[in-house]
């Protein structure tokens, strides 16, 4: 009988269309994995911001990643607010990918989100901390826009939430 970390491990092939080296277990947008009987399951997942575009887009794919998998005849994708989205969320691994696509990662929040936390942003280029922030709206709802006082490239940070 199929196991929950083979649907994750199935899922690892969706990837976010907006950060497409990310997939949708790494950014944490899958929150339930049933496993309802030897042929049926029920993935849940939740959006990383209200009114994110992508989400159908994401639902799509895992539902398509899904029916690739033989013994499956009944798949259901459910979208969700019942656990909110939060960038801590997001693994390690996916952290990492962020960084290396070029967009810094958000840092783990354990208290209230401050102004401090938003502004003190390492660069994903160079690692340094002398960076601003331009503008709290990216390309996307979920990026804010930095710029790198020593490396001299502008940025995009995936926000924490």
């Amino acid at each position: 009988m199929i196991q929950k970390d083979d649907i994750l491990s199935v899922l690892q092939a969706v990837k976010d269309p907006e950060i497409p080296v990310i997939s949708v277990v790494d950014l944490g947008v899958i929150t339930d994995v049933q496993i309802l009987s030897e042929d049926s399951i029920k993935v849940v997942m939740t959006p990383t911001f209200a009114g994110c575009p992508a989400i159908e887009v994401m639902k799509q794919g895992v539902y398509e990643q899904l029916k690739t998998i033989p013994e499956l005849k009944n798949i259901e994708v459910e979208v969700n607010y019942d656990i909110p989205w939060s960038s801590n969320r997001i693994t390690a691994c996916g952290r990492q990918l962020l960084k290396d696509f070029g967009l810094a990662p958000p840092p783990q929040i354990h208290q209230e989100l401050s102004l401090d936390v938003l502004e003190n942003v390492p660069c994903p280029y160079c690692n340094s901390h002398n960076t601003i922030l331009k503008s709290a709206f990216g390309s996307t709802l979920c990026r804010s826009i930095h710029y790198c006082n020593n490396c001299l490239q502008a940025f995009e940070q995936f926000k924490p939430l």
